[in-house]
């Protein structure tokens, strides 16, 4: 085996739901002023006794059921997370407990928006390297935790959720080569400090940096996969605003491509946002097995990671 393969994907979102109108009679804003500036309309919030741990082992045990494996078929577990409230024992171990993997390595990796992509290139890289026969990549976020509910330019953003994906070794490299990085200097355009730690953000720093410096980069993350960004099938970028998912789509150049937007049910959902879009594209076949699609977050630190997967 020389490369690696998503075997199967899963999802999950809690139950309850946030509309624009709820949240109209909370602070001071509107449906139309909502939509016309984010494109969200609604998101799914968790209760509090609803962990994160909880959301990703959920859509785990989804992906796993997918792939037909069972928890002993896992030997590590990837957690992208940045509202995990205890530092120990980590997301992914409390994921394996939950579903009774024996003996997993586990890690958490916070890379915020973009943790989702750092973590499965983490993967790809294990189980090429031989470190991980089968490996279970999360990403989980419980937003609603960090954000806070009397603040409109913040509040109106988030959901809870997570996505996951399973990935194993394979005959041929379904997972392309990662383009990451970040602009560390920047940092503060996107925060989660203080305590209680609160959700921050300078919005016009990040629309700027978003539709500006990171089309590029996305492209080249295309050219590192021998692909031409007209021939991708979808596109799953972090789902932050439909404002900034649009226009960076375009300029791509993905022009056959299935864009995902599934912002405007989910809100933001951090690090869970591109692994619940996508595999919502595989649940609904707007992409189909074999299709490549790119895969690409950024956000927090100002960091970015981006590949080229296969559709499971």
């Amino acid at each position: 085996m020389n490369g690696s393969r998503i075997a199967a994907v899963g999802h999950y979102q809690p139950a309850k739901v946030l509309t624009n109108e709820d949240l109209a009679g909370m602070v001071d804003t509107s449906d139309e002023w909502i939509r016309s500036r984010v494109g969200i309309r609604t998101r799914h919030l968790a209760g509090p006794d609803e962990p994160v741990d909880e959301l990703a082992a959920h859509a785990a045990a989804k992906a796993l059921a997918a792939a037909g494996l069972a928890p002993a078929d896992i030997d590590l577990v990837l957690v992208a997370t940045s509202t995990a409230v205890d530092r120990s024992p980590n997301t992914a171990a409390r994921v394996a407990s939950r579903l009774g993997i024996p003996q997993p390595a586990t890690m958490d990796l916070n890379v915020v928006c973009a943790g989702f992509t750092h973590a499965l290139a983490t993967a790809d890289h294990a189980v090429r390297a031989g470190g991980a026969s089968r490996a279970l990549v999360i990403g989980a976020d419980k937003m609603s935790d960090v954000t806070d509910w009397s603040d409109r330019s913040t509040c109106v953003l988030v959901g809870d959720g997570a996505g996951a994906a399973v990935v194993e070794a394979s005959q041929e490299a379904c997972i392309g080569p990662v383009l990451w990085g970040s602009v560390p200097e920047m940092g503060h355009a996107v925060r989660i400090e203080g305590t209680p730690p609160r959700f921050a953000q300078e919005g016009q720093s990040v629309y700027r940096w978003a539709t500006t410096q990171l089309p590029p980069i996305a492209r080249r993350a295309c050219e590192r996969a021998g692909l031409e960004p007209a021939d991708l099938a979808g596109v799953v970028l972090h789902q932050a605003n439909l404002r900034i998912i649009e226009p960076l789509a375009e300029k791509i150049g993905a022009v056959n491509a299935v864009v995902a937007r599934d912002v405007t049910e989910s809100g933001n959902t951090s690090a869970a946002s591109i692994p619940l879009a996508f595999s919502k594209l595989v649940e609904q076949g707007a992409v189909t097995t074999g299709d490549p699609v790119l895969l690409f977050g950024f956000g927090g630190n100002l960091s970015y990671a981006g590949q080229i997967v296969r559709c499971p």
